[in-house]
């Protein structure tokens, strides 16, 4: 459906966390930023600004840990507050969460052929990630802001991309669009509705300049 509105989201995928380094998965446990990941974010920070300051924009993050750390290092910066939601968290991996990388692989229920297979029974497929963030990305596709940024995970923002370029949640059998730890990406609605990523996971921005 478009939509006739002007739109410029700038997403952020978080920078290095204490579990890209420790062989711990991610998902939904609450890691904090390395103080290399802080860093990142600061660097990220200081080069939106220059880039932005004449435009009003708001933040949205998700709820975990290393995303707020990331989306308040940016916003201090650049005075703006934070909204938190649990809509971008990454994908819940079920009984995995706290557990190792490895743990997983000797211990994984199901392979993930398609977007409705769950690694665990109690974890979210991707689809389910997809039905959680969709009211989100209706709500600010619709609301009266034209400038925000978005903080979240790797996986998240794989879907939230196919999402915005308006293809089905059944494309994510056969497509990708991943970033990068640290990637800052540029979506632009146009008038008339266009749906354009002008950047993918630039991480150029993660470097002091």
């Amino acid at each position: 459906m478009k939509h006739s509105s002007i739109k410029n989201i700038i997403t952020i995928q978080h920078p290095e966390s204490v579990h890209h380094t420790n062989g711990m998965i991610g998902s939904w446990t609450d890691w904090d930023l390395t103080d290399n990941g802080v860093q990142q974010a600061a660097n990220i920070a200081y080069n939106l600004k220059s880039e932005i300051e004449n435009r009003e924009f708001s933040i949205y993050s998700s709820s975990l840990k290393r995303a707020i750390q990331t989306a308040e290092i940016i916003g201090k910066r650049l005075n703006i507050p934070t909204t938190q939601t649990d809509s971008l968290r990454e994908r819940s991996l079920g009984k995995a969460i706290g557990k190792s990388v490895q743990w997983l692989k000797e211990n994984i229920e199901n392979e993930e052929n398609t977007i409705y297979d769950k690694c665990f029974s109690d974890a979210e497929s991707r689809f389910n990630v997809w039905q959680r963030l969709l009211p989100f990305y209706n709500e600010i596709l619709y609301n009266n802001e034209e400038n925000m940024i978005i903080v979240s995970h790797g996986d998240t923002l794989s879907i939230f991309n196919v999402m915005w370029l308006g293809l089905d949640v059944a494309m994510l059998n056969d497509i990708s669009l991943y970033g990068v730890s640290g990637g800052v990406s540029f979506l632009h609605q146009t008038a008339d509705g266009k749906r354009i990523i002008k950047r993918l996971s630039d991480t150029s921005y993660m470097k002091s300049s």
